[in-house]
């Protein structure tokens, strides 16, 4: 049996040396890779060079949508399809239309969001590839764990150890996929 490298995983203990390490890895040129940590550590993104996400465009599409759904759809029944006179009132009329348009603006940005999240977040992945490895379990407990996936352009297997033991990293190792 063969065994395809995955990548290096490798654990830090201290947060600060796990910022250090984001920024020194980004800095690197290595653009497949992620940060496990047991809980939120503001301004990590940054540090790891995470651009800003899309799904606030996507929330304004949808929210246009809806609003242009609610207009439109009122437009339609009350001006050209069902025409009624209702105490002197124009046929289409924007201001008395606001609850309608607020609420199918708030739907439409709603499922729009939630689809955009999922989508962008991959939801449902019912693995990771470094899922069965010791080290990347404890990352729900009190160890921030480094990945860095063979895939990246960057990727050697001695020279991505070295440089995880050079920032800090313990018990760095290669994660093999037996297939």
């Amino acid at each position: 049996m063969n065994a395809a490298p995955v990548g290096i995983i490798g654990e830090i203990t201290d947060v600060n040396k796990v910022m250090s390490a984001a920024e020194q890895i980004r800095d690197a040129g290595y653009r497949q890779w992620d940060i496990h940590t047991p809980y939120p550590v503001h301004g990590l993104d940054k540090a790891m060079g995470v651009k800003r996400s899309i799904l606030t465009y996507i929330s304004f599409v949808g929210m246009v949508g809806g609003l242009s759904t609610a207009l439109g759809l009122q437009w339609w029944t009350g001006a050209f399809d069902y025409i009624l006179n209702i105490g002197g009132k124009g046929f289409f009329n924007w201001q008395f239309s606001m609850p309608i348009d607020f609420e199918l603006s708030i739907l439409g940005t709603a499922i729009f969001t939630v689809v955009g999240l999922f989508g962008l977040c991959r939801i449902p992945t019912w693995y990771n590839r470094y899922q069965d490895d010791d080290s990347f379990k404890k990352a729900t407990d009190d160890v921030f764990v480094i990945t860095i996936d063979a895939e990246d352009d960057r990727f050697s297997a001695e020279g991505t150890q070295d440089l995880l033991k050079r920032l800090g990293a313990q018990n760095v190792h290669l994660v093999t996929n037996h297939a």
